[in-house]
């Protein structure tokens, strides 16, 4: 497959970031968004002052609102939009996608209130589409676009085609790595969301390292349990998608998840923290009740992510929820 122009769908942080990175490299991009007038913004300042300020985009990158423009010799559809957004922007594109083209997903978390992976998601809207691969890690827009040294996964079931991406996204300081646990790669990086907001909660009662490491410990096994269950593989949960991308976003303060949890514990309640995250979006909050109905349904223990739930949507006390983790783990 002979690439030349790449289209990221989605402006946020995370799809910025990724356009500049491909820009650099050399490639045509298009870089989509719903909103003429930040498309407009970006081609003419070359930055996206309002979701990657201070990073100079490549001159080759083009944003555009228009599907037409953005799919047009495009042979590599990438898709970074909110997971809550997935559904209703994949349909925007279900007209314009033919059957040779790749898509890629760099998002995390799963449906609400279907409980499907993104990977199901895309199947259902773009039926036409016989490549979906899914692109995960511990991998901060923040630090990425700073050129920092950051490692990733492209899970694929064709080997051929994760090697040819790892080609195409791997940079000195972004190194894409094959991988073939779809289902795996997906679990793990909506389930970290959820750790992070009680990491976060940890952070915001500062309760020090030892109560996080242990509801760390607690969350990864949550999530190895609900990957098996799900049929992925247990290997991945302690590989970059998995225990890499957790530790990332429960530590790191770049992590909104994080964020959402120390806001938390400070009494501030989701209608006040979303209005201070200024129109970025913690996957963890709708994520966390997604997965906890899903796990009812089947019948898996998670004290955790049950916790998590009652914190978000019943109003359970913090201190309360935290002390019966710690006498589980």
């Amino acid at each position: 497959m002979q690439i030349k122009k790449l289209s990221i769908i989605g402006a946020g942080s995370w799809g910025t970031t990724l356009a500049v990175l491909l820009g650099e490299k050399g490639y045509e991009i298009a870089l989509w968004t719903r909103r003429k007038q930040l498309a407009e913004e970006i081609n003419k300042t070359k930055e996206n002052k309002q979701y990657l300020k201070g990073t100079k985009i490549p001159k080759n990158v083009i944003s555009t609102s228009s599907i037409q423009d953005a799919v047009s010799d495009s042979n590599i559809l990438v898709f970074t939009v909110p997971s809550e957004f997935l559904r209703s922007t994949a349909k925007l594109f279900s007209k314009s996608i033919k059957k040779d083209v790749v898509i890629v997903h760099a998002i995390k978390g799963i449906e609400e209130p279907t409980g499907k992976l993104m990977s199901e998601v895309l199947r259902e809207e773009l039926p036409e589409a016989t490549k979906i691969e899914v692109l995960s890690g511990p991998n901060h827009a923040e630090e990425v676009a700073k050129k920092l040294p950051t490692a990733t996964v492209i899970a694929s079931k064709d080997d051929k085609l994760s090697k040819l991406l790892c080609k195409v996204f791997t940079t000195p300081y972004f190194k894409a790595y094959p991988h073939h646990d779809v289902i795996g790669v997906e679990i793990c990086g909506a389930i970290k969301n959820i750790v992070a907001i009680a990491i976060g909660v940890c952070d915001g009662l500062k309760l020090g390292d030892n109560a996080k490491a242990s509801i760390l410990t607690l969350g990864l096994s949550e999530m190895s349990i609900i990957a098996n269950k799900f049929g992925a593989k247990k290997a991945t949960c302690y590989g970059l998608a998995g225990v890499g991308d957790l530790v990332a976003t429960c530590y790191s303060p770049y992590s909104r998840n994080r964020f959402v949890g120390e806001m938390l514990a400070k009494g501030k309640n989701l209608g006040q923290i979303k209005n201070e995250m200024h129109g970025m979006i913690a996957e963890g909050v709708r994520n966390t009740k997604t997965i906890y109905e899903l796990c009812k349904k089947k019948g898996i223990e998670t004290p955790l992510i049950s916790h998590a739930y009652k914190v978000l949507y019943e109003s359970m006390d913090l201190r309360k929820a935290i002390d019966e983790l710690l006498n589980i783990v």
